[in-house]
């Protein structure tokens, strides 16, 4: 298994890069979001990866973020999505922008990828939605994809500390911020939380 490549970004094109590590060209699959992090060809570069192995072949995907490759692993994982998919659904969306979009059921979110259909956008909302919430957990106890910042991810908590489900809580903190805007108090978020998710 090989988890990250460090060396010489060789070379991109549509959808990888060659990473030089040691002489030994490697070809890896990337987002369009990867493609523009991982900087200018000839610098150093570094990609966290996750290896396919199938009958015919064995392809490396890389990743710009760790971020990045846990989603990618959580969406490969829906019945229907494949390697091209995934890329195709972290090319549109952030990890952040994912998280939100899946714990609030945005399908239509989801459907803007290349090659995501509503059904498919449904599917993925559909069995990611408790999968999120304990993400935003684990980034709680140090690691995972980045959780709302600030008085948001304290509102989550509270939320999550009330007994209310992962994916409810950061749905509902979501559409509160939406609503109050970027300075919004803790106080006031959790107030306005709280009445969504009761709703």
């Amino acid at each position: 298994m090989i988890a990250h490549l460090k060396g010489r970004l060789d070379s991109t094109g549509i959808d990888h890069a060659v990473i030089d590590v040691g002489g030994v060209g490697y070809l890896v699959g990337a987002s369009a979001r990867t493609l523009s992090a991982i900087g200018p060809v000839g610098e150093a570069a570094m990609l966290h990866t996750e290896m396919l192995v199938s009958e015919d072949s064995i392809r490396l995907v890389g990743f710009a973020s760790a971020d990045e490759r846990d989603w990618f692993r959580l969406l490969t994982g829906v019945q229907g999505v494949g390697s091209r998919v995934a890329l195709a659904i972290l090319s549109a969306l952030e990890p952040a922008d994912l998280m939100r979009a899946i714990a609030s059921g945005d399908k239509a979110m989801v459907a803007r990828a290349n090659g995501v259909g509503p059904k498919l956008a449904q599917r993925i909302v559909m069995e990611l939605k408790d999968k999120v919430g304990g993400i935003a957990l684990a980034i709680g106890q140090g690691g995972g994809i980045a959780p709302p910042a600030g008085a948001g991810a304290d509102a989550v908590s509270a939320l999550l500390n009330l007994g209310f489900r992962p994916a409810e809580a950061s749905a509902a903190v979501a559409s509160a911020e939406e609503e109050l805007g970027a300075g919004a108090s803790l106080d006031a978020l959790v107030r306005l939380a709280l009445r969504k998710a009761a709703k």
